[in-house]
């Protein structure tokens, strides 16, 4: 008699347990800090994607904005916050991948987050404007030998993606196109439009209207595939033979570190649905995100990757914080 009553008492406490474990989350709202400024391409990602699992919750995910020092303000606020899944915070290529290399941070981009999931990339594109007499990377590369010195590129400062993505291209094809450093990204784009610098690499969401507008030429986008925004034109691979050529935007959401593993698998769900609803899909496509999801173990990996990545093209290209 001893046996039944015993495996029974088990089964009615396995339920018991399991709620015991994972309590209801979240009951309160949750803030997601966005280290950019209102109103880019990040915060309409960060903000499109937090509606939709607010009306999933019915607890609001509060989108604040703490923009500052290249993402460091915000990101740092999420660093030291209490982990329990009501603070997180939008990471992205500049203080989660590549300031560790450049600046003393406050924070260890590995050490002190939980990453959730990589939202949605964007790869950099490689365009030039239409008065040079370049239309593939090829021929852009061998002007850049025939003229060395004449040809130059801008970028949104020192360590900005744009700098980067231009110095790897710099090391892979042997060349020295010069380098203008404005700041921001703003103004290189519009000095780029000018045809007072002859390229950049630029995200494939500020560009669509440029290239359809005619007044820059995209020339391939740094990624392993073609952008669905851009599907004629090439993959740096397919242009001129550089494969892992890859120069991403990315965005995806992180917990601070010691978060508990069961309310990052709680967002990690909750974010994936909200990323694969058909309106959300719909607009960011429009606007040139590729739409990602993987797993936090995955996004852990990317991040490290990331890292490493850039921390050997900073070193080879002798690129100092600002």
């Amino acid at each position: 008699m001893r046996s039944p009553a015993l495996a029974l008492a088990v089964v009615l406490l396995v339920p018991m347990h399991g709620e015991a474990a994972d309590p209801p989350y979240p009951t309160r709202p949750v803030r997601m800090i966005m280290p950019v400024s209102a109103g880019g391409g990040t915060d309409m990602l960060g903000r499109t994607v937090a509606q939709k699992i607010t009306e999933k919750w019915g607890h609001t995910m509060v989108v604040d904005n703490r923009d500052g020092a290249g993402g460091t303000i915000g990101t740092d606020l999420a660093a030291k916050a209490a982990p329990d899944g009501y603070t997180i915070v939008m990471g992205y290529f500049a203080p989660i991948g590549v300031n560790v290399h450049l600046v003393k941070l406050p924070y260890d981009p590995i050490r002190d987050f939980a990453p959730i999931t990589l939202l949605a990339t964007s790869p950099n594109l490689l365009a030039v404007h239409p008065s040079v007499p370049a239309r593939s990377v090829k021929e852009l590369v061998a002007l850049a030998r025939a003229k060395p010195g004449e040809l130059s590129y801008g970028s949104g400062g020192s360590g900005s993606a744009m700098q980067l993505s231009a110095e790897m291209f710099n090391l892979a094809m042997s060349v020295k196109i010069g380098h203008v450093p404005y700041k921001g990204a703003a103004p290189a784009l519009r000095d780029l439009l000018a045809g007072q610098v002859q390229m950049a690499f630029i995200s494939v969401p500020s560009s669509l209207q440029q290239i359809e507008a005619g007044r820059i030429r995209p020339l391939a986008v740094a990624a392993a595939k073609r952008a669905p925004a851009l599907p004629d034109t090439p993959t740096m691979d397919e242009a001129a033979g550089l494969r892992g050529f890859e120069s991403y935007q990315w965005y995806g959401p992180l917990a601070p570190a010691k978060t508990p593993p069961w309310i990052v698998r709680r967002l990690h769900a909750d974010f994936v649905e909200a990323l694969h609803r058909p309106d959300v899909a719909a607009r960011l496509a429009a606007a040139g995100f590729d739409r990602e999801g993987n797993t936090p173990e995955a996004f852990a990996a990317f991040i490290r990757n990331e890292i490493d990545k850039w921390g050997k093209v900073i070193k080879a290209a002798n690129i100092r914080g600002q």
